[in-house]
């Protein structure tokens, strides 16, 4: 029995870090500067704005990670990838292009995920009043059950983020293959030799959010195993 219980930890650790270490494996493994690209990530995310007419759409360096802001209409690129010359600088530059192209159409995924994402925001916050009310109830009030009961709901409202991050799947998934691939591909800018590594960064950037509700999953059952 305790080989089967260390086998089923092992499953669940593989089940939640798998994903965020192969998303980070494959990124890395296609990092190498390539002398034979004739710009960065940031040139080719800036050159596809201006070749798919996104109007008002900028092209900026960022230390917040990979992603576009609709709000601000902008392409934000790591370092790495803004200034870097590989094949997943370009990958991901295209990537990000594919969401400013999807706000620039007007798609509706785009757009329910932005909803979503604000609606987590606040209810990340009001997480956190009830986690505080729980913790005042248990040592200044000693009551259990009304602790148990804010903490529950509090645990309820941060699943909300890991609901979200799921919906985000079929965004990204879009971004990655009905909007970067066939851009790189027929647009004649990576050769037949590049575009497995571009479908595997492509991928790898679909399934980011995936990695990230993974491991809101695992804060969430470390909440929960707390209150046991």
């Amino acid at each position: 029995m305790a080989i089967l219980g260390i086998i089923g930890v092992l499953a669940v650790l593989a089940a939640i870090y798998g994903p965020q270490y192969w998303v980070g494996h494959t990124m890395r493994r296609h990092s190498a500067n390539r002398p034979d690209f004739p710009g960065t990530g940031g040139e080719m995310a800036q050159h596809l704005v201006e070749r798919l007419a996104l109007k008002d759409v900028r092209v900026e360096a960022t230390d917040a990670g990979d992603h576009y802001d609709p709000e601000a209409r902008t392409v934000r690129l790591s370092q790495a990838n803004y200034n870097g010359a590989s094949l997943t600088a370009v990958a991901v530059a295209a990537h990000e292009v594919g969401h400013a192209l999807q706000h620039h159409r007007g798609e509706r995924g785009l757009a329910l995920r932005q909803s979503l994402v604000r609606f987590a925001m606040v209810t990340d916050r009001i997480a956190l009043i009830f986690f505080i009310a729980a913790l005042v109830l248990a040592i200044l009030l000693r009551a259990p059950v009304a602790m148990l009961g804010m903490a529950v709901i509090g645990i309820g409202l941060l699943a909300i983020r890991i609901v979200v991050h799921l919906v985000t799947l079929p965004v990204e998934y879009d971004a990655s293959f009905n909007k970067a691939l066939p851009i790189l591909r027929e647009g004649g800018y990576l050769g037949d030799q590049d575009l497995a590594g571009a479908r595997s960064v492509l991928k790898a950037a679909a399934l980011t959010y995936v990695a990230s509700a993974l491991m809101s999953l695992l804060n969430l059952a470390r909440w929960v195993r707390t209150l046991r």
